[in-house]
């Protein structure tokens, strides 16, 4: 069937017969939806049918295509209510993303990309959406990186009703209202139900002042009128403002007994109700065994490799840090400041966007606001919708980072940098204030578990650097690589990192590479692995072993993640490991080595020192002693470890 040409609003209105075009391939595209659920007996096909009129407008009008969807200038996509992929999938095969048979027999199989929920590894989908209320904050994303790349696409966001209570989609309103993002185009499935009954019963509120109250222009529409919809997105950004369309519409639309009820919510249709859904939109329910007969092959539809962008930018030349005390945060700082120097604003270099919330100062982030305003990113107390967003924007070709605390930028945030993960998105996130070096603050701004949480993901690296001459190279290596990369740090000034001659260990010619871990002291009666900052309490302990009779080797590690092995087997041969970290003791490094020891096959009697309790709130001093994190604790627990 032959779909009109629509790409970017070509025709001023939708004449009769494109409508009516339009409308044959919404019936086909329900039967496709319902019988890929049947199918699959498992979905949630009301949803997918109220919003089909929704989904093949958009895609019928976005700049995307099945030739330029890999790409980044161009339009984009979110379907925040993934759960409604039934529908997506038929509308994109409509438009002819993929072929429409391989969808409807293989939705929800294992092995296969079309999942339960959206995932980009399907041809049109942008951002892949597990919870709810999480598509406009990476609409914001794309909007932001399409500005900073200066391009004019558009960027819709759908959604539906039920998930607009969420606090992250209040949070993201507000950063694109703020934000001027005239390209963001949100469209609401209104339909009034959601899987526990009506809206109105579930959680009452007003729809359409949420939307008003944070600024935004606010248009209601026939959701399921092709005209209204086109005429509508059409208009939508004409005011300078974001855009959201309020789409009444009804749950199942068109689907017989589905229709007004959250029944079908989540349930698939089977028997005599899939025949007389089918029947209803004209169809052949023997569709069905086809499509079961189908899916005893194998699927050949793989979908596509999300690339990731590969920065294009001048990293300068790093800064050494000499005998004086200094602090990470400066050097990240500083590190940041020099390369959006050399790069923003700069044709054919890749566009550097930092965002904050309302921690500049803290987070240091301030010197690049003054040096690039216009690729600074204030979004307030909206961590949520930031850690979303600055991923979105990875993803859409700029270098996003994201700067805050500990607490804030993983703990806060673990679902959403999660979901950063499995898009793939590239983000750099960096961590102050990790670890007890926030004494004062006390337990509940001390980050001691950002290394067990971002290790139960599977493409996050993590840089934990050991001081400010490190943190540079480590800064701008982050910046220049593909990837989500994380750069975690406490807020303290501490001592550079020196050889026995005195000279700066993380200078000269020292280049950052992932992975490895650094020896700075070398000794045959143990070795003690200190993550981070945590070398410098680690070289005093070793003055101390070694006025007890004990030379020990210090390895300074940065990467937790990724175990150097070489350094573990040499550390091994000294038949006594000793790792030290300002983090929990039962899931950072200390385990990670452990478990790299048994699957070498390595032996050495090997003890973790960590936190094991929350902390105290005092100087930072007094709180790692009362750890037994300071250089006396240190050099006690080694000491019994030889015992």
């Amino acid at each position: 069937m032959s779909l009109p040409h629509l790409h970017r609003f070509s025709v001023p209105s939708l004449s009769a017969e494109q409508t009516a075009s339009l409308e044959t391939a919404a019936r086909l595209a329900r039967i496709n939806a319902v019988t890929m659920v049947a199918a699959a007996n498992s979905g949630h096909p009301g949803g997918a049918f109220s919003s089909m009129e929704m989904f093949l407008t958009v895609y019928g009008v976005a700049d995307l295509t099945p030739e330029n969807c890999s790409g980044l200038d161009r339009d984009y996509v979110v379907v925040s209510h993934g759960h409604t992929s039934a529908g997506v999938y038929a509308a994109l095969a409509a438009w002819g993303f993929f072929d429409a048979e391989e969808a409807v027999a293989h939705f929800r199989r294992c092995g296969s990309v079309f999942q339960g929920h959206v995932e980009r590894d399907v041809p049109g989908v942008d951002w892949g959406t597990g919870n709810l209320g999480q598509g406009l904050s990476a609409g914001v994303g794309f909007a932001l990186a399409q500005r900073a790349r200066g391009h004019d696409g558009r960027v819709y966001v759908l959604m539906g009703d039920g998930g607009q209570t969420k606090g992250q989609l209040a949070e993201a309103r507000r950063t694109a209202a703020k934000e001027g993002l005239r390209n963001l185009v949100a469209l609401v499935d209104w339909n009034g139900i959601q899987i526990s009954g009506q809206l109105d019963e579930v959680m009452p509120f007003d729809l359409r002042a949420l939307w008003e109250a944070d600024g935004w222009e606010v248009v209601e529409c026939d959701g399921h009128s092709f005209p209204a919809l086109y005429e509508a997105l059409r208009g939508a950004g004409s005011r300078g403002r974001p855009t959201v369309l309020l789409c009444r519409t009804v749950m199942g639309w068109q689907g017989g007994i589905m229709e007004g009820t959250h029944d079908y919510h989540g349930k698939a249709p089977q028997g005599e109700v899939y025949e007389a859904v089918v029947k209803g939109l004209e169809g052949d329910p023997r569709l069905l065994e086809m499509a079961l007969a189908r899916r005893k092959t194998p699927a050949s539809f793989t979908g596509r490799k999300v690339a990731l962008p590969v920065p294009v930018l001048d990293l300068g030349e790093p800064q050494t840090y000499g005998e004086t005390k200094a602090d990470n945060r400066g050097a990240f700082s500083r590190a940041l400041v020099d390369v959006g120097r050399l790069n923003c604003g700069r044709e054919g270099r890749t566009p550097l966007l930092v965002f904050d919330c309302d921690l500049a100062p803290s987070v240091m982030t301030n010197g690049f606001r003054k040096e690039c305003p216009s690729y600074f990113v204030q979004c307030g107390i909206q961590e949520h919708s930031t850690a979303t967003a600055s991923g979105a924007a990875a993803a859409a070709g700029v270098v996003a980072v994201w700067a805050d605390f500990g607490v804030f930028g993983i703990d806060e945030v673990y679902n959403q940098q999660r979901l950063n993960d499995i898009n793939h998105a590239g983000g750099k996130t960096v961590l102050t204030h990790v670890g007890l070096d926030v004494g004062e603050d006390g337990k509940t701004h001390q980050c001691i578990d950002y290394v067990g949480l971002l290790r139960n993901t599977f493409g996050w690296k993590l840089v934990v650097p050991a001081d400010p001459n490190q943190t540079d190279r480590a800064t701008r290596w982050m910046l220049g690589t593909p990837g989500s990369i994380c750069l975690a740090m406490g807020r303290s000034k501490i001592d550079i990192v020196a050889d026995e001659s005195g000279a700066p260990v993380f200078a000269g010619s020292y280049r950052f590479e992932y992975g490895r871990a650094i020896r700075v002291r070398k000794g045959a009666d143990g070795a003690i692995f200190a993550l981070g900052a945590m070398t410098q309490p680690t070289l005093a302990a070793a003055r101390l072993l070694a006025e007890r009779g004990l030379e020990v080797s210090v390895w300074s590690v940065s990467c937790p993640l990724e175990v150097d092995r070489a350094a573990l087997e040499e550390g091994c041969a000294t038949g006594h490991i000793l790792t030290v970290e300002d983090h929990h003791a039962g899931s950072g490094m200390g385990s990670l080595m452990a478990l790299e020891m048994m699957r070498l096959g390595l032996s050495a009697r090997f003890e973790a020192l960590g936190v094991t309790r929350y902390g105290d709130s005092g100087t930072a001093a007094d709180v790692y002693a009362a750890m037994g994190l300071n250089a006396e604790g240190i050099a006690q627990a080694f000491g019994r470890l030889r015992s």
